[in-house]
Formats: C-alpha cells, sequence, structure tokens
C-alpha cells in the first residue's frame, strides 16, 4: 500500500527569507547543523546535531558534536562542542548522526563513526557525561556495534543512525542501519548489546531511524527512499503494538529537505505539545551556501489523528512560530 502526500508536502520548502522569529526556520544560523536528536530533562529540552563542515566538491565532513538548549522552542542557547571524533581512540573520522539518552542518572550517547583499519567500515560507540551540555568521554573504549555484526549489508556503512529508546518496564534499546534496519536490547550497563540483532526493515528504508511511544503505540519514523519514484530522501513511518513489533507501515509523513538528499528525524513530546525536527539544505553562511554536506537543522509541529497516527507534516519557514495545525 503506497500513500501519497498532499502536493504541497512533496514540495521543498520556501526559500530563506527576511523571517528571523525566534523559533522560525532555520533553528540555527552561524553554522551548518544536521541529524537533529532531541532529549527533555525537566523544563528544558536538549537539542544534540551533527557538524557539517564540507567544502565545495566535498560530500561530507563532520568531526565533532554540538548541543543547543531551550525552555520555550523559541529561543535556544548554544554550548561548546560535546565531544570530537578524537574522543574515540578507535575511530578514524566521520562525526555522524547521534543520539543522547538519560539513564542511571547520566547521559548517553550513541554515535555511528569510522572505525580505524582493525575493522573496517562504520561503527557504533557509546559517550557518557554526568550533564546533558556534556562533555561526554567513550564510556566502553571500543565499538558497541561494528560492520562485522551486522553481516547482510552489502555495503560498509549499514552500521549508522542510532536512536535510543527505553520501554515503560525500564529495558533499552537500539535501533540503526542504512539499507537494513536492525533492533537490539541493550544491557543494563548501556554498552553492551543483550540479546540478538533482528532485522525489522520497514518499506523504502534508507537510514535515520528513530523511536518513540505515544500511549501504547510504538512509532519507527526514518527516511525513507523509493529509487522507482524519486531522488531524495523522505520521512516515512511505521507503528506496532509492542517494540518487538510487528511494524505496520503507515506512508510518508513528510517530504525531502530543500536541496538536501539526507532527511534526519528526531521527535519529541515537550511543554504538552509534539515537535519534529528534521533538516534542510537551505541555509547559506557567511556566503556559503548550503549543500549534501551543508545542511541545516529544522523544527515543525507534530499532532496525531483519534486512531494514533502521526498527520502530515509540511515543513515551512515559521515552523513552530506559527500555529499548531
Amino acid at each position: 500500500m503506497r500513500l501519497l502526500l498532499p502536493l504541497a508536502m512533496l514540495l521543498a520548502s520556501a526559500p530563506l527569507a527576511a523571517d528571523d522569529a525566534p523559533g522560525s526556520n532555520p533553528l540555527f544560523r552561524d553554522r551548518f547543523t544536521a541529524d537533529p536528536a532531541p532529549l527533555v530533562v525537566g523544563d528544558t529540552l536538549w537539542l544534540y546535531t551533527s557538524h557539517d563542515k564540507a567544502a565545495d566538491g566535498e560530500m561530507f565532513n563532520m568531526k565533532d558534536w554540538l548541543v543547543w538548549s531551550t525552555t520555550d522552542m523559541r529561543n535556544w542557547t548554544a554550548h561548546p562542542p560535546i565531544m570530537d571524533i578524537k574522543g574515540f581512540a578507535w575511530a578514524s573520522h566521520d562525526a555522524w548522526a547521534i543520539q543522547v539518552i538519560q539513564k542511571h542518572g547520566r547521559f548517553w550517547m550513541y554515535a555511528p563513526v569510522e572505525h580505524d583499519r582493525t575493522k573496517p567500515g562504520k561503527a557504533i560507540g557509546v559517550a557518557v557525561s554526568d550533564r546533558p551540555e556534556g562533555p561526554f568521554v567513550d564510556a566502553k573504549g571500543s565499538a558497541l556495534i561494528s560492520n562485522d555484526m551486522t553481516p547482510k549489508g552489502t555495503h560498509s556503512w549499514e552500521d549508522i543512525d542510532p536512536t535510543v529508546f527505553t520501554d515503560d518496564d525500564g529495558t533499552t534499546w537500539i535501533a540503526w542501519g542504512n539499507r537494513q534496519c536492525y533492533i537490539a536490547r541493550l544491557g543494563d550497563d548501556m554498552v553492551s548489546i543483550d540479546g540478538p540483532i533482528t532485522e525489522i526493515t520497514p518499506p523504502h528504508f534508507e537510514e535515520g531511524p528513530w523511536l518513540h511511544k505515544r500511549g501504547d503505540v510504538y512509532y519507527l519514523t526514518y527516511a525513507s527512499l523509493d529509487r522507482s519514484d524519486h531522488e531524495n530522501e523522505r520521512i516515512s513511518y511505521a507503528t506496532a503494538p509492542s517494540i518487538r513489533g510487528p511494524w505496520t507501515y503507515r506512508g510518508e509523513l513528510t517530504g525531502s529537505g530543500e536541496g538536501s538528499f539526507t532527511i534526519h528525524p528526531g521527535i519529541a513530546e515537550f511543554k504538552g505539545q509534539w515537535y519534529i525536527f528534521l533538516h534542510n539544505a537551505a541555509l547559506s553562511v557567511n556566503g556559503q551556501k548550503g549543500a549534501m554536506g551543508r545542511r541545516a537543522v529544522t523544527a515543525e509541529h507534530l499532532t496525531y489523528d483519534e486512531n494514533g497516527l502521526m498527520r502530515p507534516v509540511t515543513q515551512t519557514q515559521a515552523g513552530v512560530t506559527a500555529p499548531i495545525p
């Protein structure tokens, strides 16, 4: 079953104009950011991002991870970088899309990187901090997940984009992948896999999974790509009655980000409202235009219908400054 989006959702968001209202898109305009991952701690929402520094002709150049905080979704505070790729001594490069969660009174960051030559390919590390703003340090001293643990993949970068979710019973799960989507239970120590790695790949899955729960429904939102129909990633999702599935495909949630091949969802409830964070490539910084490796984080309202399905999201410049649709 293929669910079609309204035309407005398939169109890229309008070019950036003179709308500088706090909270409008893009959220951060002094540097290039991507892969937003929200975390709510008390009355503050922390938003973790990757940091794009690609030069012209360069696909990606990402060496550290960043974080911002807000108490009102309008005004954001920038904090120092939370960690550099060099903090994982066993990694060589590529500080890609992270997620941070809180457990056992600490903050745990799950980070995809390029492993050194001892285990070629992408891998996922774990870092830890006593504060949401970091700094974070390697919590394990080696990779949590490496390319040899998922032999089905046909390329070396399938072990990326971790999403981490703690269920109501206290069990924490990690899902990740590119082309294939995997899930596994984390050990209570947060630095080990406790049980088998299972594939849960939904239709058109490309990368960037995000797990969340609302009521009794589990949601798996992800960057999707139907190569027979379009060239750039969109956002699709599936739902399930349990973290173990079965997962039911629910169609596309929003279209591609302007000027960007990639798109990456992050979802959170904050002060009674739901938000989805994304990225596009519509920003220019100091005369340098957006590109595949120079992206900009955005935010939109997220709502649900009476059946618990997420309503389609239109990407806008106004973002969360607009009324809730």
